[in-house]
């Protein structure tokens, strides 16, 4: 399957819109969790792998040429990926969707709601809530 690229056909849409092509690229399975992995900053493939939960080796290997064709990420000399300006860009559009989810969590569960970052290696990551916001934005 072809990279998703506005102006070119994406699932969904045959003249490509740029929102239909990033639904495309994004709606992909794993593509967003990567992209949220990379939030803190620059991780090797094993490190990433193991962040989301350990998925196939193929399939990260998929995505991530799928995000680097598309310059939402890039690999740095030593191998590591990490977010480009655009890829930064989107992750701070996805502030919302995780503020919105942590309301719909408190909703629907409000006793004993585990909303903490999913990783397992006990190293915190930066809060979704304000963070690249302007002040008084958060």
């Amino acid at each position: 399957m072809a990279t998703p690229r506005p102006g070119s056909p994406v699932r969904g849409s045959a003249t490509g819109r740029p929102l239909m092509a990033a639904l495309d690229l994004f709606g992909r399975r794993w593509s967003l969790r990567i992209l949220w992995e990379l939030r803190a900053g620059p991780l090797g493939f094993r490190p990433l792998q193991a962040r989301c939960d350990d998925m196939s080796s193929s399939v990260l290997r998929q995505r991530l040429t799928e995000l680097l064709e598309a310059e939402v990420i890039h690999q740095l000399p030593d191998s590591r990926y990490e977010l480009t300006p655009l890829g930064q860009e989107a992750r701070h559009a996805l502030n919302p969707l995780a503020r919105w989810a942590e309301r719909w969590a408190a909703t629907i569960e409000p006793q004993g709601a585990d909303r903490t970052d999913d990783s397992s290696d006990g190293v915190p990551h930066p809060d979704t809530v304000g963070e690249g916001m302007p002040e008084g934005k958060a």
